[in-house]
């Protein structure tokens, strides 16, 4: 009796020691990036730590580089780099005004040079000089809402404001607004993103059900899990339970992905990824972006529990 009532139950158990073990494969093998992240969601520690280490991927021009996005290991400043420190931030909860503002003139700067109505590319040519993954080609130097419309979410969500965060949102609203968005499931899923964050809730929610809808039609989507195949599923539309588009989603749906989510962390602790990255240093570095974003993921809906440190934050 009184040893039952000491050992927690079975299924807490589970829960702690899968979160557990995911903290010890971040200590291992991720980068300082999302070791600091976890030690800010988790340990209560400080997000000044959070931006202490993107200032090592922040270029003289003001955007990042120097593969903060392990794809392309390019340390010249890209559009799609920027969003990854945008991203950062805003899951550490804080919004370095200084670094966001040089961040924004980059893109800024970036835009007019483009020239497409504020939109800027994910990438530019400089790339092809460095090792990437396969699949970062020549498609990604079109300007469009991927990554433009992500970007200006993510500047909403940081409550930051910056002429270029106005001029692409316009472009943003037009592509929406005109039916002019790409089929591409990423491109939709940053449109999804921007619209979780702009002020403008009823537009924003008017337009959110056809994106959802176009999104669901891609053959990248996965509306039921698959193992082994990379994709988007409802997850990547609403990771957290408090996600805006969460309510899109019936329970079974849900649930159902959650499942497939928390059996597929490997014996390690970390979850794997599903595509070629170009060297062992990025699969792991991409390892550690997943395994956070599943501990995110399941402690919102509460399929894990954060357990005591297994180390120090």
């Amino acid at each position: 009796m009184f040893k039952t009532r000491l050992d927690p139950a079975p299924s807490i158990r589970f829960m702690t020691d899968a979160f557990s073990s995911a903290d010890r494969f971040l200590l291992a093998e991720a980068r300082l990036l999302e070791r600091r992240l976890f030690a800010t969601l988790f340990r209560g520690a400080s997000p000044d730590a959070v931006v202490d280490v993107l200032r090592g991927y922040q270029n003289a021009d003001g955007g990042f580089g120097h593969g903060l996005e392990p794809d392309k290991r390019c340390p010249a400043s890209l559009p799609i780099d920027v969003e990854i420190a945008f991203q950062a931030m805003a899951a550490a909860g804080t919004a370095d005004a200084k670094m966001l503002g040089r961040a924004c003139d980059f893109l800024s700067r970036t835009a007019a040079e483009v020239d497409a109505g504020g939109a800027v590319p994910l990438a530019f040519p400089v790339i092809e000089s460095f090792p990437r993954a396969e699949h970062w080609s020549d498609w990604t130097y079109e300007p469009g809402v991927n990554p433009t419309a992500g970007l200006a979410g993510l500047l909403y969500r940081l409550d930051f404001d910056h002429p270029w965060r106005e001029a692409a949102s316009r472009f943003c609203w037009h592509a929406v607004q005109t039916d002019a968005l790409p089929d591409e499931v990423h491109a939709l899923a940053e449109v999804l993103a921007f619209l979780a964050h702009v002020p403008d809730r009823e537009r924003a929610e008017r337009y959110a059900p056809a994106v959802l809808e176009r999104m669901a039609a891609s053959p990248m989507y996965q509306a039921e899990p698959k193992d082994g195949e990379y994709g988007l599923s409802p997850l990547t539309v609403a990771p957290t339970a408090d996600s805006p588009w969460r309510r899109r989603f019936d329970d079974g749906q849900i649930e159902a992905h959650l499942d497939h989510l928390a059996a597929a962390q490997q014996p390690d602790g970390g979850w794997p990824i599903t595509w070629t990255p170009p060297s062992e240093a990025s699969r792991l570095e991409w390892r550690g972006i997943v395994t956070l974003q599943a501990l995110r993921t399941l402690t919102s809906y509460g399929r894990l529990s954060p357990a005591v440190a297994a180390g120090p934050a």
